[in-house]
């Protein structure tokens, strides 16, 4: 009787591969560029855009942003990620400290967490009632009106990641001491509360995902696929086009007229690499 064939093993539908650095840096290459392109058209026209980041803690907002905003001036795209609010600030009307910062002509403003933290940590934590978050929900599809009527291109990012994988980037901050910093009580008290969270997110959808003002979800396991994919949506929800500019062509240095390096010595560092 003949040997049976080896079976091939099955294929995971779950999750494609994780990308490969090279592949992932030649692509962010080719989308800087057209953020850039982005940028040059939105200072030409005087177009203002707010991008709303939010997502589960290890979700990838940092790095994300960090990829977007990496070559382009930060005169044009600022990142607004505000600490926790003060007394004065407690008392005023939620989203109000929020709204200073809202884009002028010209500006590109990313919010790392944003108003949305009522409807998120806020909530789970305790750190307002049931009808604050109840409230806060009702009325923010009217503010996000009132910004869009104004002029504002609002576009707002939730970023998915697995509990597994969640798992394993808290665990990777506590043992690198350049991440350790990321890792705060509030992320340890969160981490515990996954289905809290869960409840909270779904809440915010049904009540904020409007015409006006959509969420857009992407899938962050894969943290390199997640930038690239993010910033691809976000270029094809902008218009843009080539700001002409005149052929750069770099002038002929002045002389020296006599100019000599000075004879005292320079403090210079020492260079140890």
């Amino acid at each position: 009787m003949a040997k049976d064939k080896k079976r091939a093993p099955k294929q995971s539908m779950a999750e494609p591969s994780k990308m490969n650095n090279k592949d992932y840096l030649a692509a962010l290459r080719k989308l800087h560029v057209e953020v850039v392109k982005l940028q040059e058209w939105v200072k030409h026209k005087g177009i203002k855009v707010c991008i709303v980041f939010e997502g589960r803690d290890g979700a990838g907002k940092g790095g994300t942003i960090k990829a977007l905003t990496e070559r382009v001036s930060p005169r044009v795209f600022r990142v607004i990620a505000l600490s926790a609010p003060t007394e004065r600030e407690k008392s005023q009307m939620f989203i109000q400290r929020y709204l200073p910062h809202l884009p002028a002509a010209g500006e590109v403003v990313i919010f790392d967490r944003s108003w949305y933290n009522r409807a998120g940590v806020e909530r789970v934590m305790g750190f307002c009632t049931p009808e604050q978050t109840t409230g806060f929900l009702k009325s923010v599809p009217l503010v996000e009106r009132a910004i869009v009527d104004s002029g504002v291109i609002l576009i707002k990012y939730w970023l998915e990641v697995s509990q597994e994988e969640q798992t394993r980037r808290l665990q990777a901050r506590i043992k690198d001491g350049r991440k350790i910093w990321k890792l705060t009580g509030m992320d340890l008290k969160s981490y515990s509360r996954w289905y809290d969270y869960s409840r909270a997110r779904d809440d915010m959808f049904k009540m904020t995902d409007t015409d006006h003002a959509p969420w857009f979800v992407a899938n962050s396991n894969d943290k390199r696929r997640a930038r690239l994919n993010i910033l691809s949506d976000l270029l094809s929800r902008i218009p843009y086009k080539d700001v002409p500019r005149e052929e750069v062509i770099l002038p002929k240095r002045q002389k020296p007229g006599g100019y000599r390096e000075p004879d005292y010595p320079l403090r210079l560092i020492r260079e140890k690499f």
